[in-house]
């Protein structure tokens, strides 16, 4: 697509699309709607009792938005498992606008001064577009996962979209659901008013975290 700003980006997200590239140097942007969709219930997210242990002991300093262009980066190199990426430098860009709009965040893992892990996604009333993640260290991108739930239930969102259904979501009970089930649950999640910084700048200790997911369920 060409002349693709970020007010054509949030009503494609308002709409049910989202944006991908074939490879990180390809230029073009093409929108996706996929007849299956993986979504987070926030009302029903599983934290593995291992998982469990490592959030309650924090080995990580878990960080809000400090890092945004970084942890975008970071999604977007390729590593074990992945060596293509679908965020190309015009993807990039409009994300680092969003995020000077405060419209995408970033939930980040640091460790001694070092980012070591995180995720990045879209905010829009009531839902949340999980875009990527990224871990260089054991667990990093899944306590930034947990701490991303903890603060969507206290920030009043009503929906967590994870794009694609993978086994690596499957552990925290996403879900798939068809396209018409998908756009049902936009549309009620943008009727709500939700806010991404309720939980505090400073974010929520692991204990914390884990209380509101419990809570939720």
């Amino acid at each position: 697509m060409s002349d693709f700003d970020v007010e054509t980006l949030l009503e494609c997200y308002a709409s049910g699309l989202f944006p991908m590239a074939d490879a990180r140097e390809d230029a073009a942007i093409f929108l996706i709607d996929p007849e299956r969709r993986g979504v987070i219930p926030l009302d029903a997210f599983h934290v593995p009792r291992r998982l469990a242990r490592t959030v309650r002991a924090e080995p990580y300093e878990v960080r809000v938005d400090t890092a945004f262009r970084e942890v975008v980066l970071a999604c977007s190199a390729a590593g074990p498992g992945r060596m293509q990426t679908w965020i190309n430098r015009p993807i990039e860009a409009l994300y680092g606008r969003l995020h000077d709009l405060g419209v995408a965040h970033s939930v980040e893992c640091w460790q001694a001064g070092t980012l070591v892990g995180g995720l990045y996604g879209v905010s829009l009333r009531g839902a949340f577009f999980g875009e990527s993640m990224f871990s260089r260290r054991r667990d990093a991108s899944k306590v930034a996962l947990v701490h991303l739930v903890a603060r969507l239930i206290a920030g009043g969102y009503a929906l967590l979209d994870a794009q694609f259904m993978t086994e690596h979501l499957e552990q925290f009970g996403a879900e798939e659901i068809a396209r018409r089930e998908y756009h049902r649950r936009l549309t009620l999640a943008l009727e709500v008013e939700a806010e991404f910084q309720r939980a505090g700048a400073a974010g929520l200790a692991g204990e914390a975290a884990l209380q509101l997911i419990t809570q939720a369920s």
